[in-house]
């Protein structure tokens, strides 16, 4: 339940901010912003690690293997690919951000992207704002994060 409880708070707060991490931390009880930061950085290099071959990734029995597709995830509960933003949702994103502010995904999603939920818009802010924060600006594709006025 807490690791739920943590992983809500990344996709809904993680910006890089002070004020993410506290959010963060207050959804996930008896957790300090230090802990949380800790365990974040522990995935990291943990998911480091296994991309980078020099661990294994978890390894599962028959058992636990049966009815469940090659990335190891249960069929009845596979993602469906989720479907790319318009230019104008984008647009609308952009607009609610001005207007309610980064971190109230609720409300742009109610009020500006109607047709996004709140876990999209949160998860479209944090590409946004990598893709923003990103050092190359040498980039090989456009995208429709590089747009930036509503």
């Amino acid at each position: 339940m807490e690791q739920k409880m943590f992983e809500g708070g990344l996709a809904m707060y993680l910006d890089g901010t002070a004020d993410g991490w506290r959010m963060i931390a207050a959804g996930v009880p008896g957790r300090s912003v230090e802990e949380v930061l800790e365990r974040y950085e522990s995935l990291v290099r943990e998911v480091e690690a296994i991309e980078s071959g020099r661990v294994d990734g978890p390894r599962y029995s028959d058992e636990e293997t049966r009815g469940r597709n090659s990335r190891g995830v249960a069929q009845a509960e596979e993602r469906k690919k989720g479907t790319p933003w318009t230019e104008d949702e984008h647009r609308r994103f952009l607009e609610g951000l001005e207007k309610y502010g980064k971190g109230d995904w609720r409300s742009i999603s109610r009020n500006s992207v109607v047709s996004r939920t709140p876990t999209q818009v949160a998860s479209h802010a944090q590409k946004y704002f990598l893709r923003q924060s990103a050092e190359k600006k040498d980039k090989k594709r456009s995208s429709i994060h590089d747009i930036t006025n509503p």
